[in-house]
């Protein structure tokens, strides 16, 4: 019997060069900077790592990339969502091929709050799967949205779903409640939402956390001091770092790249996605956010 997976597991981003092309170099780069900060393990490839904008190729070359790297000094939770139960099964497949711990597939949107055909949807993605599925549940349009008695519907129907990432506001109560629905059908809950609920999601029983990867040193000292019973110093970090993942909820990997840039993580910071970019008085906002946290990697650049 394997220990569930638990702590701060971040989902790491696909780092660009300006012409759009991935940079390995900045890649291994913002590993190196999960490693160093102590993460529990990591996730990679997911909405976080603009996971819709790579090919399928450009995907399995990132994550044989990232084992090697990683080289089972920590678990890799797989990214292996995709509407098309048939791909999503081969992201698994890749996942174990790999070694990797977990694979994470979210709930079809497509498919909506139609318990059956997620049932059905989640039986092919895990007939053969060689590692424990989790059920990722993102809020509508990007996922189902599923309810939380839902969530714990599927979980219980599909043996290999193992664990959960709940992402639906609000997020601690629906934790609870699919803890209560799921009883012993999973082994963990995991938050997500960017970080921002963390304290609350902890306090009901969550395993962890999932957030994207700027503030990973952040969440790592979180997370231990959590499982050592300094709540008050888990909350002061919660504390530092809201006003950023509150930023970070509006322009999402512009912020999450610029912050490892400044942090001298990675040298580029071009977004394949869409979404909101900086003006001036965002760049002076963030300035000040990043001054205030005092953030204590190692490698930190003036901002």
């Amino acid at each position: 019997m394997t220990t569930p997976l638990s702590g701060a597991f971040p989902v790491l981003p696909t780092p660009f060069r300006s012409n759009g092309a991935i940079d390995e170099t900045d890649f291994r780069a913002i590993i190196r900077f999960a490693l160093e900060s102590s993460v529990d393990g990591v996730v990679y490839p997911g909405v976080a790592s603009e996971v819709d904008t790579l090919s399928e190729e450009e995907r399995r070359r990132q994550v044989d990339l990232l084992a090697r790297e990683i080289d089972n000094r920590v678990p890799i939770i797989i990214g292996a969502s995709d509407p098309d139960p048939a791909v999503a099964a081969r992201h698994v497949a890749h996942g174990a091929e790999i070694g990797a711990a977990a694979a994470m597939v979210m709930a079809p949107g497509h498919l909506g709050n139609s318990i059956e055909a997620q049932i059905e949807y989640f039986q092919q993605v895990a007939a053969d799967a060689g590692v424990p599925i989790m059920l990722q549940n993102q809020p509508k349009p990007i996922g189902a949205g599923l309810t939380p008695e839902e969530v714990a519907a599927v979980a219980s129907a599909v043996d290999m779903i193992r664990y959960v990432k709940e992402e639906t506001p609000p997020c601690g109560q629906h934790l609870t409640r699919i803890r209560n629905a799921a009883n012993a059908s999973v082994d963990a809950i995991f938050g997500g939402a960017g970080g921002r609920y963390v304290m609350d999601e902890m306090a009901r029983g969550a395993a962890g956390t999932m957030p994207a990867c700027e503030l990973a040193d952040i969440h790592a000292m979180m997370m231990k001091s959590w499982r050592e019973g300094d709540i008050a110093t888990a909350r002061k970090l919660y504390s530092a770092s809201l006003p950023l993942l509150n930023f970070q909820a509006i322009f999402r990997m512009h912020m999450t790249k610029e912050v490892l840039r400044r942090r001298g993580v990675i040298r580029n910071t071009f977004v394949r996605g869409k979404g909101p970019k900086f003006d001036d008085g965002d760049r002076a906002e963030l300035t000040l956010l990043l001054q205030e946290a005092v953030l204590p990697y190692k490698h930190h650049r003036p901002v």
